[in-house]
């Protein structure tokens, strides 16, 4: 059974959200106060880089099934349910920022005043548990004038995507999540994943928002300690590799191989800013959280390790090869390539940009106000190819994936090659006067 959804928030989670509820046949409206991705999305283009979003919008556009527009009211009269994929971002004290959240719930429930149709209100933003309860209904119930669970309902449903492989995320996830206080309610979004091929949980509103932090904090942790193990073997002179081979190979106990390669810092829109959320939650409950609270220093210590690593070369002229917070994006936001970068310039490094997804252009939105507030001239440090990137490079930095058969072609015998990702050894790039791995 197709249905008329709205789609609040046309950022990754946003546009993923849309696109992926449209290809399943729904009637999907797209909201979003940023004309430059309402207009993409009418014109059949994605506004984000993602792979197999471009084809999956384009689809919906030409059958009718996706469209978008800053008119919140037109949305919500003309559907039955919204998904609210707003940021939530941190404040500097790290506390979350649920402004967007309840703004956009305070829009929904004026509309929601002029209907007498039921609507149902899904919270797909990451937020802290007890939001629902506290900042959604209250918002709805005070601008519609209507009670909770009579005019309207909500439920809980966090989003569990990668980006770079957030289609596929969506689409075959390994579990579903609603979060409710009515089963007439989760049932309507269960009917709206009908299709998925996980386990769903129906659970309640807390549980829910809480499992996103679980989730989010566990791949902090596991990140953080494939990267202290990594660096403690090379000091101790052990073979970093064939430990982690090892761990890696206990699937039982040591649950899965997923970010537990040593590799650089974690970064991107949800890892450094739900620890900070939760540990400043945990302060506000007069908890301490000792390995939650070290987590972000030892990231932070992590990208300390890469600026010392490339200023140990000598070397003046940098060519860093990708500077999203992970290949196959064109996310820039607390990327730690960006941060290495800003630190480079300021050591006054020599430093040459190479991303084959990141076009200044191209960025709109929290992606863009955050690079412009970073590094305001990146666009003097971007070069069109690797080629040109690493032309006048000593030291060649490989900040995310690479197609390392065209970096080989163009390497040096006096290039020294700093990997930030853990290239496989079958392809990691020779004919370099150096080779060196972060923490191996």
């Amino acid at each position: 059974m197709s249905r008329a959804i709205s789609v609040f928030g046309l950022g990754y989670v946003g546009t993923v959200t849309a696109a992926c509820l449209a290809s399943k046949g729904n009637r999907v409206f797209g909201v979003d106060l940023n004309s430059a991705k309402t207009e993409a999305i009418n014109a059949g283009r994605s506004p984000i880089v993602e792979p197999g979003i471009a084809e999956l919008i384009s689809n919906a556009h030409a059958a009718g099934l996706l469209k978008a527009a800053p008119d919140s009211e037109q949305a919500i009269l003309g559907s039955e349910m919204s998904f609210l994929c707003v940021g939530t971002p941190s404040l500097r004290n790290g506390k979350l920022d649920l402004g967007h959240v309840e703004k956009v719930c305070r829009e929904i429930g004026l509309a929601l005043a002029k209907t007498s149709r039921p609507h149902l209100v899904v919270l797909r933003s990451t937020a802290l548990p007890g939001t629902a309860e506290t900042v959604v209904i209250p918002a709805l119930e005070k601008a519609s004038g209507k009670a909770f669970g009579e005019g309207f309902g909500v439920c809980v449903n966090p989003e569990f995507m990668r980006e770079g492989t957030a289609v596929a995320d969506f689409l075959d996830p390994a579990i579903t999540i609603i979060g409710g206080a009515h089963p007439d309610h989760s049932r309507i979004l269960r009917d709206v994943y009908n299709w998925v091929p996980g386990r769903v949980f129906e659970t309640t509103f807390r549980s829910a928002e809480m499992l996103k932090y679980s989730c989010n904090t566990w791949h902090a942790v596991k990140v953080a300690f494939a990267n202290e193990m990594g660096t403690l073997a090379k000091a101790l002179d052990v073979d970093t590799e064939s430990v982690n081979e090892m761990f890696l190979a206990d699937t039982r106990l040591n649950l899965s191989s997923s970010y537990l390669r040593p590799g650089f810092a974690f970064g991107g829109s949800c890892l450094p800013k739900d620890l900070r959320a939760i540990t400043y939650r945990a302060s506000e409950a007069d908890l301490r959280l000792p390995l939650m609270e070290s987590v972000l220093h030892s990231n932070d210590t992590h990208l300390e390790r890469a600026v010392r690593l490339i200023l140990e070369t000598g070397k003046k002229r940098v060519a860093m090869l990708g500077l999203s917070f992970k290949a196959a994006t064109d996310d820039l936001r607390e990327s730690p390539n960006v941060e290495l970068v800003k630190r480079l310039l300021g050591e006054g490094r020599r430093v040459r940009i190479w991303d084959d997804q990141v076009s200044v252009g191209r960025l709109i939105g929290t992606n863009r106000q955050y690079i412009e507030e970073t590094i305001p001239h990146i666009g003097e440090l971007l070069s069109n190819t690797l080629e040109d990137a690493i032309a006048e490079a000593e030291v060649v930095v490989i900040g995310t994936s690479v197609r390392t058969e065209i970096l080989r072609r163009h390497l040096r015998a006096d290039h020294i090659v700093v990997d930030f990702v853990n290239l496989e050894r079958a392809s990691r790039p020779t004919g370099a006067q150096q080779y060196e791995g972060i923490c191996w």
